[in-house]
């Protein structure tokens, strides 16, 4: 309790605030290499994940499981088959991978045709016209803001309905409002809108999700005329598969009724979402990693800036110190002065960082929309811990060296 006491007893801040003020101008310097140490570690913090949440919007709404199949020109011969032969996936192939790999829990074929003309009244449009099965929101989920998504009675009714992306809906309804039931025209086919899709991830199938209109698979496969060939096919697997641990059971499956060779990693191209996630995810750590060295290293340079500092008023303050001791104050009174003067800089200058760092970082988030540069409640809290404990031994070493003051030794130097 009487170390408590001699820790908040307000004569020693009194006393310690006057010794800071005796040299403004040092105090300042000293305070400024923590203050801007602090400042960086957080800012740094706070704008990296400001800018892993700009990325990850462009992954929104995107399974991050998927694996993609795509059908190109074959680079082996195979049972009498020359190289450079083109081939198509089919629908025969969705059915073979759903009974023949169970272990997938989604597989969708896509139909794509890239810049149609669309038009609503006065209003017009380009983007893309995709065909779609109901299940194709597991792969890429849409966020509904008028009407609903394509659903199963649409594709098996044949039904000319359609979901169009917000840049088609801002330039054919500049007004805003509620299109769903209006009929709009697609090349030369009129659909009417039953919704409108807002995602705004930049990682899209068959093109950018806000300029496509998405249509039931069954109408784009009477009005592209591809007959069974699909562009196309997403699987997805359940929680904990890896889909790239089966691609030699996947491309066997497919080379077997198509007559290639599976080793023909041309013939067909397997993109997998997952690997691009994982990257992207290695690389936030990387970066996370940086900056806390950066911030780290910033810090300990102020803190021992503050040291050498505190070490050299220690020894302008060798008379101060020896008259203290021959009035009675002992090494353990010396010491807790000393470390608290160390503490009171770092404390003050730090806290002035972290609400700066803060302030600037809500400025960036309002500037900045859909983004998240911010640091947690724990990160402050962290900090703050952080500066008490660089307060400490910032002060460890001058309090030690005012210890070693004897008063004969001080008057002697006077």
């Amino acid at each position: 309790m009487k170390i408590l006491r001699n820790i908040f007893d307000p004569d020693r801040f009194r006393e310690i605030l006057d010794t800071l003020s005796r040299n403004k101008s040092r105090t300042f310097l000293t305070g400024f290499g923590v203050f801007w140490g602090i400042f960086m570690l957080l800012f740094l913090m706070g704008g990296g994940n400001g800018i892993k949440s700009m990325l990850a919007s462009n992954f929104e709404g995107f399974a991050t499981n998927t694996t993609i199949l795509v059908s190109d020109r074959t680079t082996m011969p195979n049972k009498g088959f020359s190289k450079g032969r083109y081939w198509s996936l089919t629908y025969k192939d969705v059915e073979r991978l759903r009974i023949m790999m169970p272990e997938l829990e989604v597989v969708t074929p896509t139909l794509t045709s890239y810049s149609s003309d669309i038009q609503y009244r006065d209003g017009s449009a380009s983007g893309n016209l995709k065909g779609v099965y109901a299940d194709y929101v597991k792969v890429e989920t849409p966020k509904i803001k008028y009407g609903r998504y394509i659903n199963e009675s649409d594709v098996l009714q044949e039904r000319k309905v359609c979901v169009i992306g917000e840049r088609i809906y801002n330039s054919l309804f500049p007004d805003g409002g509620d299109p769903c039931g209006v009929h709009i025209k697609v090349g030369s086919v009129y659909y009417q809108v039953v919704g409108v899709d807002v995602s705004s991830g930049n990682i899209s199938l068959s093109g950018s999700a806000d300029q496509s209109v998405i249509i039931p698979i069954s109408v784009a496969r009477k009005i592209l005329r591809k007959g069974d060939n699909v562009d196309i096919i997403c699987v997805t697997a359940g929680s904990g598969i890896s889909l790239s641990e089966h691609e030699n059971k996947l491309r066997s499956i497919i080379a077997r009724e198509h007559q290639f060779n599976p080793e023909d990693k041309q013939a067909l191209v397997i993109l997998y979402t997952e690997e691009l996630f994982s990257v992207v995810d290695n690389l936030f750590k990387g970066v996370n990693f940086l900056i806390l060295l950066i911030g780290l290293g910033t810090i300990l340079a102020g803190v021992i800036g503050v040291s050498n500092i505190m070490m050299v008023t220690v020894k302008e303050r060798t008379t101060e110190i020896g008259i203290r001791r021959a009035i009675g104050a002992t090494p353990r009174d010396i010491l807790l002065q000393i470390i608290m003067e160390g503490i009171m800089l770092t404390t003050v200058s730090g806290m002035s960082g972290i609400v700066f760092s803060v302030f600037i970082l809500n400025a960036m988030d309002i500037l900045i929309p859909d983004t998240e540069f911010q640091i947690t409640f724990w990160t402050a809290i962290l900090s703050a811990l952080l500066l008490a404990l660089m307060g400490v031994l910032a002060g460890l070493a001058p309090a030690f060296r005012a210890m070693d003051i004897k008063p004969v030794d001080a008057m002697r130097d006077e």
